[in-house]
């Protein structure tokens, strides 16, 4: 008699995955605006750019399509460490909508990707979730993704996630950086924290050297979780960032931004910085979160190498022309961003100075 095998037999449940359909569509649809076209079963999101025809071709004179991917890296780890599943979905689509944002682009819609080892309704419905509020802070919709079960891949537990993004950005009005010149004003957004960017350190540090618990509540830390501290989700800086360059429609005085992520203050800033220019940056000119003074103190770690892989409290720089930067500095802070002036643009070779 012939012994059957089926595809739940080798790992996968299709009917589990047809049950997070349902589960998570409430979040999924917590994003749409009227430019989401639905349509129930489709294989593909779709999303109108011309919902507002006039409004459109008054913003939007040579729209170009910008486009962001990007994960979390291990942080997802630590996620699972702790089975807390609610924040790194934010972290997600902060890692690429604050990357296009520098461009001048605002984001349209998002997708994401996710890999388990099994798939578990609760945990993945959180991850959605997370996906989801991420994606209403940053006013694009959730308009497609996949979840995939590979249980000969991943670990028990284990998972990973990947996400798109696509915004726009009309042709005359792209950030570049060109723009930048001597005597311009650096000015740093705040962080949340080590948003999602230099864990294969942190990892090092807190459970490897220091033998620590994510359930630790630590002095250092002013009594806080340190799986609360270390899973606080990446800022999303698009609301303050679009709502400021709406209002400089005819004048250019935002002339280069960075969204400081893996490589730190040192390696983001000249991403932007044409060949003739220095960004000098004062290092006492911003407050330094516990976790960053924590973490070079039980490394230890060197201070330049603190700068190379953390955003040190900054997670977001803006380059103005030097005559708006006040303006601008009370324009975000009234946004409800923290609003550091943090440095000048000097003559150079196109490199960071720490002072």
């Amino acid at each position: 008699m012939t012994k059957f095998i089926s595809y739940k037999q080798s790992g996968v449940d299709i009917s589990a995955g047809e049950a997070m359909v349902d589960k998570i569509q409430s979040y999924v649809s917590s994003t749409f605006g009227p430019r989401v076209l639905q349509l129930k079963n489709a294989f593909a999101g779709m999303f109108r750019l011309d919902y507002d025809e006039k409004l459109f071709k008054k913003n939007y004179k040579s729209p170009v399509l910008v486009a962001s991917t990007d994960g979390v890296g291990s942080k997802v780890q630590l996620a699972a460490k702790i089975k807390k599943f609610d924040t790194v979905g934010i972290d997600l689509v902060a890692m690429n909508v604050n990357d296009m944002l520098t461009q001048g682009a605002e984001p349209l819609f998002f997708l994401d990707y996710l890999a388990v080892n099994k798939l578990e309704l609760n945990v993945v419905a959180e991850l959605i979730k997370g996906i989801a509020a991420g994606c209403r802070i940053a006013d694009c919709a959730l308009i497609g993704g996949e979840t995939a079960e590979m249980p000969d891949t991943y670990a028990e537990d284990d998972f990973d996630m990947a996400g798109f993004s696509v915004g726009i950005v009309d042709r005359g009005k792209i950030i570049t950086g060109k723009n930048i010149r001597k005597g311009d004003v650096i000015l740093g957004l705040a962080s949340s924290g080590l948003h999602s960017n230099g864990f294969a350190l942190v990892r090092n540090i807190c459970f490897k050297k220091a033998n620590l618990k994510m359930t630790d509540c630590l002095d250092e830390l002013d009594g806080a979780m340190l799986g609360d501290v270390l899973l606080e989700p990446t800022r999303i800086y698009v609301r303050p960032i679009v709502k400021l360059l709406s209002q400089y429609k005819v004048k250019k005085v935002v002339h280069g931004m960075a969204h400081i992520t893996g490589g730190g203050l040192v390696r983001n800033v000249p991403r932007v910085l044409p060949k003739t220019c220095d960004a000098v940056l004062k290092k006492e000119s911003w407050p330094k979160h516990k976790i960053f003074t924590f973490l070079q103190a039980n490394g230890p770690v060197e201070e330049d190498e603190m700068y190379r892989v953390f955003n040190m409290g900054i997670g977001f720089v803006l380059i103005v022309a030097e005559d708006f930067a006040d303006s601008i500095v009370e324009k975000l802070t009234r946004y409800g961003e923290k609003v550091y002036n943090i440095g000048r643009i000097t003559t150079g070779a196109g490199k960071i100075v720490l002072k």
